[in-house]
């Protein structure tokens, strides 16, 4: 491809403004590289709002609809609730567009299979899904760490993603452990290559949900995971980890672990810590963006995995190549989530023996 790539932005809200400065910033630096030609949005004032920041002579809809009509695109990325995903996905694929389409693929175990199935029938490489973490620096570099045998045969993963506090108002939440956990599962099968054989779930309602608008099954949720080999994974994900943004993972092995981190209230920071059974093995900090601007907390975190997996994204539209992650990779993952909420963990009431006066 000799031309730019020439992208819509589907959906406005807080990911997609970000995804839409990324997709402004590399046609800037790489003239001829991609363009941002369209934005979709059914608020025609914020759609109106984000084009005269960009100063482009951007075309404006209000539907897929509508963008497909006008023939301005040839990719698009979908930043809308999740059960629009499929409807919206489909359409824009079937118009004859490759799709960055943001986590989960739907919202629902079958409906991920059926789509699943449409897409490697007729349109195999049409969809990237948004897994941001596989192209975070930081947990490039813990994976390649576990790869070279750092720490020897891994037997535990714990993965924690919470929140500072509910999501904001206008969000439309599949489950905590639906919407949020994915990445934690991606993360995981990622990083290790394996699949579980078995995953269990619990979760509560204990905080957050008492002010907030958004109403989740859960506000705190915990998910195991059983592989052979004998390892073992956990994700903890919250919206209650008050004191700020919470990222972690740890890497636990026959010869030492490996962390992950991202919370001493340093949004900036990130450092992978390694160490052996009795010294330090390795250190390494990674400096994150800083957009200049108040941004979403998770965007502080994992800004730069965002504009590297939007790059990656263009490079294979303009090649024509397969993405490094598509849909197959969402159906393991819910396929994961489906068999630990099935699980049904329920709380066994504590029978205390009782203490005979003295």
């Amino acid at each position: 491809m000799s031309e730019s790539l020439r992208m819509a932005a589907v959906g406005l809200g807080r990911i997609g403004r970000i995804h839409a400065q990324h997709v402004h910033e590399l046609a800037s630096e790489q003239p001829g590289l991609c363009e941002l030609t369209a934005l979709v949005d059914n608020d025609r004032e914020r759609a109106e709002a984000l084009a005269q920041e960009f100063g482009g002579d951007l075309q404006i809809f209000a539907t897929v609809e509508e963008l497909i009509a006008a023939n301005c695109s040839e990719a698009s990325f979908i930043c809308t609730p999740t059960e629009t995903h499929r409807e919206t996905a489909g359409a824009l694929i079937r118009a004859g567009q490759r799709v960055l389409l943001e986590k989960p693929l739907t919202d629902s175990l079958e409906e991920d299979r059926e789509f699943v199935a449409e897409l490697n029938a007729s349109h195999p490489h049409s969809i990237m899904l948004a897994f941001q973490r596989r192209f975070d620096a930081p947990l490039q570099y813990a994976k390649e760490l576990l790869e070279a045998g750092t720490i020897g045969r891994a037997f535990k993963i714990v993965s924690a993603l919470e929140d500072s506090g509910p999501p904001h108002a206008a969000y439309r939440s599949g489950g905590l452990l639906v919407d949020m956990s994915v990445h934690n599962v991606d993360e995981i099968l990622w990083m290790t290559g394996k699949f579980p054989q078995s995953a269990g779930s619990m979760g509560s309602l204990i905080y957050s949900q008492d002010f907030s608008p958004v109403k989740e099954d859960f506000d705190d949720g915990f998910i195991r995971l059983w592989f052979d080999d004998r390892m073992i994974a956990q994700i903890e994900v919250s919206r209650n980890h008050v004191s700020g943004y919470r990222v972690e993972t740890w890497i636990f092995g026959e010869k030492g672990q490996i962390h992950i981190g991202r919370f001493e209230q340093k949004p900036l920071e990130v450092v992978v810590e390694t160490y052996g059974p009795d010294k330090p093995i390795d250190r390494k900090a990674f400096h994150m963006r800083d957009y200049g601007r108040l941004v979403p907390e998770f965007v502080d975190r994992f800004g730069p995995a965002y504009r590297a997996e939007l790059a990656h994204f263009v490079e294979q539209c303009r090649k024509g190549e397969p993405f490094a992650v598509g849909h197959n990779d969402g159906l393991r993952a819910m396929e994961v989530i489906d068999a630990a909420l099935r699980s049904k963990w329920e709380p066994v009431p504590v029978q205390s023996a009782k203490t005979a006066p003295a």
